[in-house]
């Protein structure tokens, strides 16, 4: 199995700043994309940012120049810098990592979700 642990989220004023971690273990073999998800109070689940395993980055329009997405392959672990922050980013943040684990009857995909952590931004 493989597991995340999300942490991170805080309350903060708006133009704040965050960062979120969030650390895969388990039987990993191989990661591939790490990424960064986000539900609104109410609303749907949207992408925040992705990052490959070449680091290639994929960010929302809305956080584009605010935010950064970096991985660190040798701790498994993917982060998210929030800067400027505003009050309509208040939500669940959730953590995205999908690879090859390690199975019994051989390698396997996996793609799993962290449990959320929770970002307020108050006005």
């Amino acid at each position: 199995q493989v597991q995340l642990v999300e942490s991170g989220g805080a309350l903060v004023r708006a133009g704040g700043s965050l960062r979120l971690s969030c650390a895969a273990s388990g039987s990993i073999f191989s990661i591939n994309a790490m990424g960064w998800y986000r539900q609104p109070p109410g609303k749907q689940r949207e992408l925040v940012a992705t990052i490959t395993s070449g680091g290639t980055t994929n960010y929302a329009d809305s956080v584009k120049g605010r935010f950064t997405i970096s991985r660190e392959n040798a701790k498994n672990t993917v982060y998210l810098q929030m800067n400027s922050l505003k009050p309509e980013e208040t939500a669940v943040y959730y953590c995205n990592v999908n690879g090859i684990k390690y199975n019994e009857n051989g390698p396997r995909g996996f793609d799993v979700w962290g449990q959320g952590t929770q970002v307020t931004v108050s006005s």
